[in-house]
């Protein structure tokens, strides 16, 4: 049996794009993948680090959702992520379990729902771009209500597919994108 389950992708270290994409891709081995497009985000916490990019995917997996946190936490550490984990600083790579089916969890090491994604809109306006009409457990609203009811004031731009396409095969392309506000 697979379950349908949302994990939000971030990066503010290194090269953020490379690292997001290589998530992505290391998710596959968990499962079927769909992802999101790019955002650049805001960061929540210290305004002095640098912005996010973000993104979410929905893995479709039979894994089990404690096993599911352990290798998206094996990735993180894999991608150099430090332990102990520093609350809303800068991330190497930042991999969240946001939503597992319908499930409503919380155990010590996981909480289903996440807690907060219905208030950070750079977790809902990817959500909302691969699953509008997702229903949020607890909640009893849509991922575009959420959205639409949100009075979160950090910025998200989506980036334009164009910015992204590597320049020479394994190497993104520098320079600013220019910003797409979604809202």
């Amino acid at each position: 049996m697979t379950a349908a389950a949302y994990v939000g992708v971030g990066s503010n270290l290194g090269n953020p794009a490379t690292r997001v994409r290589a998530a992505i891709e290391a998710l596959r081995a968990l499962g079927q993948v769909r992802a999101s497009s790019l955002y650049r985000t805001e960061p929540l916490g210290d305004p002095g680090q640098p912005w996010y990019l973000n993104a979410v995917c929905e893995l479709r997996t039979g894994l089990a959702p404690e096993p599911l946190l352990a290798e998206l936490q094996s990735l993180e550490r894999r991608a150099g992520r430090p332990e102990p984990r520093v609350g809303w600083g800068p991330r190497v790579l930042d991999l969240d379990l946001l939503l597992y089916d319908q499930l409503v969890l919380s155990s010590g090491a996981l909480e289903l729902p996440h807690p907060r994604f219905h208030e950070r809109r750079f977790v809902l306006e990817p959500l909302a771009e691969l699953a509008p009409g997702l229903r949020a457990p607890r909640l009893g609203r849509s991922v575009r209500e959420l959205l639409d009811a949100l009075e979160n004031p950090l910025r998200v731009y989506r980036i334009p597919q164009i910015f992204l396409r590597p320049a020479l095969p394994g190497v993104i392309a520098s320079g600013p994108a220019p910003e797409v506000q979604t809202r």
